[in-house]
């Protein structure tokens, strides 16, 4: 049985994980993560996508990316296949880097890319890697709360949609375990709410 196909559409929006085979290593110092967001930027300027999040794991990443014309299989497949020769040549191995094909959730609401941006940033803090956000270097969270933006992720669009000052409202929203975001019907965040304490009143549809 042949495997099915994935869904694609201009402008469509995903969140992409890429784990090592057998859930091996993917990154073992700097210079190899240093490597794979280099790759990340070459793949973006050669396909035109645009990345609003990413995350290096230990041995897997975490993507939220945007489409123009080009589809995600062209895309990870450029970036696996030259960080794997990169990886084999480096550390003198051979065979697969990745385990199967990566995997790709389409953001099918403005909520969803939200739950999927916090998710990913909260990764490194649940795997225990370390004790504050902040302390993590191998993700777009300083991008969004610190305003070290690069040319590689774009927090802008997310952002956007937060009242000032927006950054220090998406660090509420990410740090806060239960919090979750209400949004007028122009789609801007008008509240944040612990989700524990029910639906505010009030809320347009």
């Amino acid at each position: 049985m042949g495997r099915r196909r994935r869904a694609f559409f201009e402008g469509a929006k995903y969140h992409i994980t890429s784990r090592g085979v057998r859930r091996s290593t993917l990154f073992f110092d700097d210079e190899d993560r240093i490597k794979y967001l280099s790759l990340l930027e070459e793949s973006r300027l050669r396909y035109f996508y645009t990345l609003h999040a990413y995350c290096l794991m230990t041995n897997h990443t975490h993507l939220q990316l945007e489409t123009t014309t080009i589809s995600p299989a062209i895309i990870m497949s450029y970036l696996n296949t030259h960080y794997a020769k990169y990886f084999n040549k480096k550390y003198e191995y051979t065979g697969h880097v990745f385990d199967k094909r990566y995997n790709a959730e389409l953001l099918d609401s403005l909520d969803y890319e939200f739950d999927v941006s916090k998710y990913i940033h909260l990764n490194p803090l649940k795997a225990g890697l370390v004790d504050i956000l902040e302390d993590f270097p191998w993700s777009s969270y300083l991008d969004y709360v610190n305003g070290e933006v690069s040319s590689l992720v774009n927090p802008q669009y997310l952002l956007s949609y937060f009242p000032k000052p927006a950054s220090q409202k998406y660090e509420e929203y990410v740090k806060a375990p239960f919090m979750e975001l209400y949004l007028d019907k122009n789609g801007q965040v008008i509240m944040l709410s612990n989700k524990l304490e029910g639906t505010p009143p009030c809320v347009q549809p």
